[in-house]
This record gives structure tokens, sequence and C-alpha cells, in this order.
């Protein structure tokens, strides 16, 4: 059976190219293909398409409010196709928020040469998007929807020794966003790449900086890195822990994708192994594919201890089961319960560290 897919966009030209993209993939194919979300409402009735692609800014009703609409009446897997502004990266994570299961940007110049490349992107996005799990989890906006206040740790050891890794893809934006809300402001200095394309780094940053009471930024080649802060990997480059001195530091590469991935998780939990060690804890959340789940391996190897978010509270089971199977994970656990864990076993570990 074919993916059946619906494309929803005012532009008949990457209605077009949409298409011709999603057609020429051999297990997926373009059933309809609609100017504005009205028409697509009756063609979602008619067509019963398995997954929808929605364009962000459209005439008559926005992609945001059609998006809310259809996940409250319908719902269903959707990708979005985003400008790359910093508007539109706005409206995007706000639809990441509603939930779309992801998104692709239309290229900044050549259109119609730009969205060839982009092929087996969209496609792979597309195929995350027919598997993932709508609904799955409680959608959090700005509050902690049920979730436990984050506790303060109280040990300076714990936060100056130990360091976070986080690794995530489809899916991923909201579930960092449950994880951080739950960190303490004296937690350890924490890394995270998330499979996400420049442009939308800073705004995903800036928008969990609002919401934590950590503070999260972009990571910067070369920044110190700081219990109670949070780095995240830019769209364009690889992230990686490194040193200077006595400091753990952020290093930026830009180096060619790993795992067809930049940044890449692999990097960064490869760099955890080779600079923090033990004092690295390994967290890898919902995502498509395997980046990550050799990293995580070396991890273990070099004495870090790992979580993984479990099948049932993630929206795609790939990365986490990938992680598993290579043998790098020690527990895995409901995303709701992960922050606890890792915050429990940094006590411990820390309380064990003070005796000997």
């Amino acid at each position: 059976m074919k993916i059946k897919v619906l494309v929803i966009d005012d532009s008949a030209l990457i209605r077009s190219l949409l298409t011709e993209i999603i057609n020429s993939q051999r297990d997926m194919e373009v059933v309809g293909a609609a100017p504005d979300p009205l028409i697509a409402r009756d063609m979602i009735k008619q067509l019963n398409p398995d997954v929808l692609t929605l364009d962000v800014e459209m005439p008559k009703m926005d992609g945001l409010e059609f998006l809310e609409r259809l996940m409250h009446l319908r719902p269903m897997p959707v990708v979005m196709v985003s400008t790359l502004t910093e508007r539109g990266s706005e409206i995007t994570l706000r639809a990441l928020e509603l939930g779309a299961i992801d998104f692709v940007t239309k290229p900044k110049l050549s259109i119609s040469d730009g969205m060839r490349e982009y092929t087996d992107l969209i496609a792979d996005k597309i195929r995350a998007a027919s598997q993932a799990k709508i609904a799955s989890l409680p959608r959090q906006s700005t509050a902690l929807n049920g979730h436990a206040a984050p506790v303060a740790l109280r040990n300076p050891l714990i936060s100056s020794e130990k360091l976070l890794i986080i690794g995530a893809s489809t899916g991923g934006t909201e579930a960092i966003k449950s994880f951080l809300l739950q960190m303490p402001s004296d937690c350890p200095g924490i890394l995270i790449t998330q499979h996400m394309p420049a442009g939308f780094t800073k705004s995903f940053a800036n928008r969990l900086d609002s919401l934590c009471q950590i503070s999260v930024k972009e990571a910067e080649d070369g920044e110190r890195i700081l219990p109670g802060h949070a780095y995240i990997a830019p769209g364009d480059k690889h992230l990686l822990l490194a040193r200077s001195g006595a400091n753990y530091v952020t290093q930026l590469s830009d180096d060619p994708p790993v795992n067809r991935h930049k940044p890449s998780v692999d990097v960064l939990f490869d760099s955890a192994a080779i600079f923090a060690g033990k004092n690295a804890i390994g967290v890898i959340l919902t995502g498509m594919g395997k980046d990550g789940a050799v990293g995580m391996a070396q991890m273990k190897g070099a004495g870090a201890y790992n979580f993984a978010q479990n099948e049932e509270s993630c929206v795609v089971y790939g990365m986490p089961k990938e992680a598993v199977a290579h043998g790098g994970v020690d527990e895995v656990a409901h995303l709701h319960d992960l922050p606890k864990l890792v915050l429990n076993y940094l006590m411990a570990n820390s309380t064990r560290s003070l005796r000997v």
C-alpha cells in the first residue's frame, strides 16, 4: 500500500513540484492538491489521505488555524512546508506545538532546482509522518501541564562535574521542551543536537529560553559550558564537546553531514565519549533513523550512563530503538519520567562520589 499524500499550498508551482517529488517515490503518491485549506477540508473527507503537506502562510485561512482545527476534529500526520524567515520559523515552531510531525523549508533561491534537491528529505519526512503516533503525548504550551515542578539539586558538585548530552529528531522539539521544562536552574550543563535546518534553531532556543527555568541558547563556538544552561546545535553546524584547560567548552564544526544529518547526534555523542567519559549522561529521544545509536554505545563504553525514550511516548520510535539495539542504553522510560530519572541518577551518583 502506498502512502497517500494530500498537498496543500497556495503556490501552483510548489504544488506541482511536491507532486512530482512525491510521485517519484515507489511507496507514496499524491492523491490530491489543494490551493487553500477550505478546499483541502473537503478533499480530506473525499480522499482520506495518510499524510498532509501543509503550507504555513496561505489565503482564506492560514496554516496554523487550519492545523489547530484539524488536530481537534480529525488528528492526522502533517508535514509543514515553511519559508526560511524569522516569521516563518516562529510559525513553524508553533505548528509543531499544535501537532505537526515535522517540516521542510522552501528553498531561498531557485525554487525549482532547490525543491528537487530536497527530494530525499521530503520523502523521508513523509515516511516518518506516516509512521508517527498522533496525539500520543499531551501537547504543552507555556505550562508544565501536570508535570512536577523542577526540584533544585542543591549540590554544586553535581552541576560542575556532570553534563547532559541529548539527541533527537522527528518529534524532538516537543520532547526536548518537555524534558527541559523539568530541569532545575542548578542542573548540569546540557548539549543538544536536534535535527533542524539553519534558520530555525535560534528561534527554537529562544522559545525554550522563555519557558524554562534554565537558560537556553543556540550554541556558539568556544563557549564555556555552564551549569543551568542548555546549548542547542545550530542548524548548519555539528556541535561537539571539547575541553579548554579544566573547563568544558562547545565546538562547532562545518564537516560534511554524518548519517545524512548536519548537525548529527553521533558527532555530539562521540565527542562526549572522548572528553566527558563517565561524567556524561546521555539521553536519546524520539526520531526517525539511527543517528546517535553508535555514538551512544561509544559513550557507554567510556563510562557514561544513558537513557532512551520508550516506544509508547515516542512520535517515531527509530533512534531510541537503534540505540537500544546497539547496546548503548542503560534505562528506557516514558518521556514524562525521564527528567526525574536523570535527576535521581545525578543525585545518587554524586552522593556515592562524595563518600568515596
